[in-house]
């Protein structure tokens, strides 16, 4: 779509007067847009999109057919008031996806940049995802739970409230998350465990070989070494001086939940995902 056109709007889309709808940007049919509502450039919303009320989207969104942005929090002690839903840039969501405001007045739940949302899920109250992560169809993302850069969430995966989900993390399918995941690392099982490495999405995100030598022991020292907690990660900052190495050890000794354990049997720490 060209930058500077004005906005479509289709026929029969409803768009109140007190929203703002960026240059370039095309409603499609049947589209509800509530007043405080701000789109920015160059958007795309597919027929039958609900965007309500405060809620702000930026330049470039791809929104699919059925989808539904800054729905009331699914929580039984929201009283109405004013709260938000703030989406960044180039995203893309998927159709027949919700996504709901913050709970408490003035909050809000907040979606980065360039992030690839599939279909059939929710985002709840208060969730915060960074910036180019993938979340597939039928995942649940409880409120208040955070997720860092380019982390990938696979189909059916369901994220328990306040759980935090590291950098260049992967999910695998079906999987229950009711802890802290450490970045960089590989997760599966009904009960979240770690696998090993990300390796074939450490790759793809740049990281040399070098890097991901330094993360193979970060993942060792933590999980397969039989070590106390604090010394492992003593032994990562000492032995392992990188940036990476660093934001792990800061992830787990911030987790407020406590992070994963390994599953039963060994793992390979050779282990790859996308």
């Amino acid at each position: 779509m060209a930058g500077n056109e004005a906005a479509y709007t289709a026929p029969t889309a409803r768009v109140d007067s007190g929203a703002i709808i960026g240059p370039g940007s095309r409603i499609g049919e049947f589209c509800v847009i509530e007043p405080e509502v701000i789109i920015g450039a160059n958007c795309l919303l597919e027929p039958y999109v609900y965007v309500k009320r405060w809620t702000t989207i930026g330049n470039e969104n791809e929104i699919s057919a059925g989808t539904v942005l800054g729905t009331d929090p699914l929580d039984k002690g929201f009283d109405g008031q004013r709260s938000y839903l703030r989406i960044g840039h180039k995203n893309k969501i998927r159709e027949h996806y919700t996504i709901s405001r913050g709970t408490q007045p003035e909050s809000e739940t907040r979606i980065g940049d360039g992030n690839y949302i599939m279909t059939s899920g929710h985002i709840a109250h208060n969730a915060m995802l960074g910036d180019n992560i993938v979340v597939a169809s039928c995942a649940l993302v409880a409120g208040y739970v955070e997720i860092e850069n380019q982390a990938f969430i696979s189909g059916g995966v369901v994220i328990h409230q306040y759980s935090k989900i590291g950098r260049l993390a992967m999910v695998g399918g079906n999987t229950r998350v009711n802890s802290d995941l450490p970045p960089y690392f590989l997760y599966s099982d009904f009960n979240v465990a770690a696998k090993g490495l990300n390796i074939v999405g450490l790759k793809r995100a740049g990281f040399s070989l070098a890097e991901i030598k330094l993360l193979k022991e970060a993942y060792r020292l933590l999980y397969r070494a039989g070590l106390p907690r604090e010394e492992a990660l003593g032994r990562i900052e000492s032995e392992l001086p990188s940036e990476h190495a660093r934001h792990l050890v800061d992830f787990v000794r911030s987790s407020k939940r406590g992070i994963c354990g390994v599953g039963r049997g060994r793992p390979s720490e050779d282990a790859s995902a996308g």
